[in-house]
């Protein structure tokens, strides 16, 4: 069994690869085709299908089906396992079906529901919606892609569901670049690419699959034990663990009865902060689930409570200092990666501000990412669902609240905040059941990174000077300097850890 510092490692190394990918994707795109309606247009069509793919590549569909697997492979065995695998894959094929067939048939009206700004530009709508038809497949084969990387990840096989995302930046990269010149309505080009990203992820992972004698023969068979009770739990899986993913959803809704570019803003910044959020909370989310499964199995309530431990200090370790970076550095990044003739320097502010509120959630947003593993690897569904639904409840309340005199900004803010209401939560509700019980030396873990991240945070806003400079530097030198101030920021935090007292041996995995 490898550990869970090397197995963190390999996720967050597919993980990272994706992500860089993901960055060019985006400053491809934005410099391609700005910030305007047709961009607004992409970015909710796409939103739909993507957030359906944070759902289940990321989320809900893993908290569901992993432990249920780990029991078929840990008490019955692989023929057994294979035969599920063969039932789940044929009823869940059919159901995306389905669900497509009318998601496309409803286009219309779903645009209306996620944007419903929309319906007041004749021309915005009529293209969101034929975007949006282009890209609901990629929902069926993204659902079955995930089922594939759950099926690795349950024999601890994590590097390759950690890179297929990075097959969909790819992709887009290239339909920007080249068929987007050959349209009449260039964007068009991106639903496209989306669409066959979805395929293209699904085929990479199944030859890994079929290494392991699990390549799926679909069977329909609904009424199979096992299908029924991943199906039973994949609704409160939903939201039980993205209480984040179904407030950035009601971000782009609300967004959308704001000032154009709005929509565009939030997702650019959104998508900064998902550099750490994919590097540090699906690598911990996706390494720690099967583990924390085979310590409930084998009823092993210390370790299964040393992981968890052992996870959250890494996320208050690596977080921190990520949500500093990004709410420091945020405008200089974003003139650094976006900053062009067609996402000018008011584009750069008004997504600087987003991302500053999106930073103050990273570290919830990863506690919740440690924390519902928790309670999904026991097969509790019904906690985490009732916690979700109060933190949902308060945000939407906030959103309501921080939408007018904050615009856009103040969606971000509420959505960090109903992040960290859930992950209070969670971390509430583990603790008074006896799940989780605190190792010593947290106090002494906060001595050390708070200090830290606020020294880093100092010594950045200090050498940046004034932040007006960024925009009419060349690209090379914002490039540059900014690459500087990242690695200036990351020394000056790990020599005040170290100085503390801090020390790798300090990081293994407990027993």
């Amino acid at each position: 069994m490898a550990s869970l510092v090397a197995s963190f490692a390999k996720v967050g190394g597919g993980t990272l690869s994706s992500r860089i990918l993901g960055f060019v994707r985006d400053l491809t795109i934005a410099r391609v085709f700005g910030a305007d309606a047709a961009t607004d247009a992409f970015f909710v069509a796409f939103k739909i299908p993507n957030f359906a793919r944070r759902l289940f590549a990321e989320g809900a569909f893993s908290m569901a089906l992993v432990p249920v697997l780990n029991d078929y492979r840990e008490r019955q065995g692989l023929p057994a396992l294979k035969s599920f695998v063969d039932d789940l894959a044929g009823t869940l094929a059919a159901a995306l079906l389905l669900i497509t067939a009318l998601g496309i048939l409803a286009a219309p009206l779903l645009i209306l529901a996620f944007a419903p700004g929309f319906g007041a530009d004749a021309d915005q709508f009529t293209l969101a919606t034929r975007l949006l038809r282009l890209t609901l497949p990629y929902l069926f084969f993204i659902t079955l892609a995930a089922l594939a990387g759950a099926l690795l990840n349950t024999y601890e096989r994590f590097g390759v569901p950690a890179f297929t995302p990075a097959l969909l930046n790819i992709v887009l990269i290239g339909c920007a670049l080249w068929p987007a010149s050959l349209l009449e309505t260039p964007i068009l080009a991106l639903a496209w690419g989306v669409l066959v990203a979805g395929l293209v992820q699904l085929a990479f992972q199944l030859p890994f699959l079929a290494r392991l004698g699990l390549l799926p023969r679909p069977r329909f068979k609904p009424r199979d034990p096992g299908v029924i009770t991943v199906f039973r739990r994949l609704g409160p899986a939903v939201l039980g663990v993205s209480v984040g993913q179904i407030s950035l959803l009601l971000d782009t809704l609300l967004a959308s009865v704001l000032v154009t570019g709005s929509i565009s803003w939030l997702y650019y910044s959104d998508r900064l902060m998902e550099l750490p959020l994919g590097l540090l909370g699906v690598a911990l989310g996706t390494v720690i689930l099967p583990r924390l499964s085979q310590r409930e199995a084998a009823r092993e309530p210390e370790r299964f409570s040393d992981t968890l431990d052992w996870a959250l200090r890494l996320a208050l370790l690596l977080g921190l200092p990520a949500a500093v970076g990004l709410l420091v550095l945020a405008e200089p990044v974003m003139a650094t990666l976006f900053l062009s003739s067609e996402f000018g320097a008011d584009d750069v502010t008004q997504a600087a501000y987003s991302l500053m509120a999106y930073a103050l959630g990273i570290p919830a947003f990863l506690a919740i990412k440690v924390l519902a593993p928790g309670y999904y690897a026991r097969q509790d569904v019904r906690t985490p669902v009732r916690l979700a639904l109060i933190a949902l409840g308060v945000g939407l309340a906030l959103h309501l609240l921080l939408m007018a005199p904050l615009g856009h900004a103040g969606l971000a803010l509420a959505t960090s905040l109903t992040a960290a209401l859930n992950a209070v939560l969670l971390l509430h509700g583990l603790r008074r059941s006896g799940i989780y019980r605190r190792h010593p030396g947290w106090t002494r873990l906060f001595a050390q990174t708070l200090p830290a991240g606020l020294g880093m945070g100092l010594a950045l806003h200090w050498g940046l000077g004034e932040r007006a400079d960024w925009m009419p530097a060349d690209a090379w030198t914002r490039i540059l300097e900014l690459t500087g101030w990242i690695l200036a920021g990351g020394l000056v935090y790990v020599t005040l850890l170290l100085i503390a007292g801090l020390r790798l041996r300090d990081l293994r995995e407990c027993r």
